[in-house]
């Protein structure tokens, strides 16, 4: 009797598996444990002032209050954008698909440029809203604009296939025993795409955290007043202060960390919502 011999997708599992570990240990664990060995470097109480000062404060609610109100702003509209290429056919459908990708291709910084010079009191834009006492560029809403452009497409494209796979036939029921059409998107519709919905704006929200380029041009970079977190740690690093760039890296490290166990939860809770397979 023949011995049954068991077949892999990937031939030479532990050779592959050794290979994926470093791999992932050259290109992310090494670095990551290097910030936190220099952030080791510091007291407790040094560690404490270097993320706490008013400075780094200031600039922590700033990022993380506009990230967390692009996001919110990118809910609503992003959902109002999928809906309208899921359930409408009209000219210019495909185009409008297509630019919803472009914050993804387009480079951070051409994206930071392009919305300073229209929002810019000499901007196609701005030159009509300065003379209303309206300031956009080098202000706060700058920043909220910019991080508004970058993170619309996760909201998009994470609704958009939950709405293509809705079953229309729980819609025409519903309406078929009365509802009206509230009453069909709140307990129909939004059950079923909240999942995707809480997963899209998580994304967003931890994408913003940590943009850079697009902001860095628009922000205006004024200290406690329009200075983002990431634009902190370029600052100490310029300063050679390297124990205090990594130990408010590290602070972001974390945020960014516990979005990611989110997403993944969401995520997870989508796939137990639609029966999607893990």
């Amino acid at each position: 009797m023949f011995k049954k011999s068991s077949k892999r997708v990937l031939p030479g599992f532990r050779l592959t598996l050794g290979y994926t570990v470093l791999y992932l240990s050259l290109i992310v664990l090494i670095p990551i444990s290097a910030l936190f060995f220099k952030t080791f470097t510091l007291t407790l109480d040094q560690f404490w002032s270097a993320v706490t000062s008013p400075r780094v404060m200031a600039s922590y609610r700033l990022t993380f209050g506009a990230s967390f109100f692009a996001a919110l702003v990118n809910l609503v509209f992003g959902l109002l954008l999928a809906w309208v290429l899921v359930r409408y056919k009209f000219p210019g459908k495909k185009i409008v698909d297509a630019l919803v990708d472009l914050p993804f291709a387009l480079p951070t910084a051409v994206a930071g440029i392009s919305l300073t010079a229209i929002l810019a009191g000499n901007g196609w834009i701005g030159q009509y809203l300065e003379p209303m006492g309206i300031k956009l560029a080098f202000t706060p809403a700058g920043v909220v604009i910019a991080l508004i452009f970058i993170g619309l497409p996760f909201v998009v494209r994470t609704v958009q296939p939950v709405l293509e796979d809705a079953e229309k036939e729980l819609e025409e029921a519903a309406t078929s025993l009365g509802a009206n059409r509230l009453q069909i998107f709140t307990k129909v519709i939004l059950p079923h795409i909240m999942p995707a919905l809480l997963t899209g704006f998580a994304m967003a929200f931890a994408r913003a955290i940590g943009e850079y380029g697009s902001v860095i041009f628009i922000a205006g970079n004024m200290p406690m007043i329009s200075e983002i977190t990431p634009l902190i740690i370029i600052g100490k690093l310029e300063q050679y202060d390297y124990a205090g760039a990594t130990a408010v890296a590290v602070v972001m490290l974390v945020v960014s960390f516990l979005l990611l166990l989110v997403i993944n939860g969401l995520q997870a809770w989508q796939r137990r919502h639609t029966g999607a397979p893990a």
